[in-house]
């Protein structure tokens, strides 16, 4: 087994940087509400997201963070996705739909 240098780790931020930006953008052109209820962001952030150039977005998942986050800060939606079966399925989109309705009101 080889050792990951510090080199190959912000070649695969970046790599991941990127393709969430890209998937962040093409969410938001094919369908905006469920885009921005998805990736859990405001419609500012979606606004800026959208805008970006692909020059800009290169610029952006160059930065040695990653962009994305664990929008899942509670033990049980992480472990109720993890699960498998239906039963799990249902349980954690119920839980994430109850959240966003929160969050919203």
């Amino acid at each position: 087994m080889s050792a990951t240098t510090p080199g190959d780790m912000l070649s695969e931020i970046n790599e991941v940087n990127l393709s969430y930006l890209l998937l962040a953008q093409r969410l938001l052109r094919e369908d905006r509400p469920a885009g921005v209820r998805r990736m859990g962001i405001s419609e500012q952030l979606a606004d800026v997201l959208a805008r970006l150039t692909a020059a800009q977005a290169a610029r952006l998942a160059a930065s040695s963070q990653l962009l994305c986050r664990f929008r899942f800060d509670e033990h049980a939606i992480l472990s109720a996705l993890a699960e498998k079966g239906k039963a799990a399925q249902i349980h954690s989109a119920m839980f994430m739909a109850a959240r966003s309705v929160e969050q919203a009101g």
